[in-house]
């Protein structure tokens, strides 16, 4: 395909922004995050590419740097890759002083991640293989089922490393790797 006839630009299927972008008026309120959230969604690395972003601003006229604000103003935007499963870990007060810290520590170390200081500021990293995208929260407000994390979306209250490690095998199962 040639670049200047093609669809599809690097990681930026062009076909599905115009039909996003012809449902949404770039100038209603909202409308950005609405249009940011189906390209993302429909990436399948859940992720929004730096091409998607400049396309999305010369399409509708509003500038990169709106644009740039908006998905990293808000945590449901990605700019990197994920991983097809999620793990997040609440680092509340509450989930923090009922061990957390020690749950995400034994996550990182099970997944082959670097744990510590450096990590623990890092509020998303991803396996090198795609599978598991790990991120912490401020705050999921289930603060009476602390210590919390969620597993692909579903919550899990009164969490321990036993636990945990129950819900990662049931993703390897899922994905056909015992």
């Amino acid at each position: 395909m040639s670049s200047a006839s093609s669809t599809q630009v690097a990681d930026v299927d062009q076909d599905f922004i115009n039909k996003v972008l012809a449902k949404h008026t770039a100038q209603q309120p909202g409308s950005l995050l609405a249009i940011l959230q189906e390209v993302q969604n429909n990436h399948p690395r859940k992720y929004l590419p730096q091409e998607a972003l400049g396309y999305i601003a010369a399409r509708t006229g509003i500038p990169m740097s709106r644009i740039y604000s908006v998905a990293t103003f808000y945590a449901l935007f990605n700019l990197k890759p994920q991983g097809r499963n999620t793990v997040c870990v609440c680092r509340g007060t509450a989930c923090h002083t009922r061990g957390s810290r020690d749950l995400m520590e034994k996550l990182m170390m099970n997944l082959g991640l670097r744990s510590g200081e450096d990590a623990e500021e890092q509020l998303s990293v991803t396996t090198a293989d795609g599978k598991m995208t790990v991120r912490t929260v401020a705050c999921f407000g289930q603060c009476a089922l602390a210590p919390v994390i969620e597993v692909n979306h579903s919550i899990f209250g009164h969490m321990n490393e036993r636990m945990m490690m129950r819900e990662l095998e049931a993703i390897d199962k899922q994905e056909g790797r015992s």
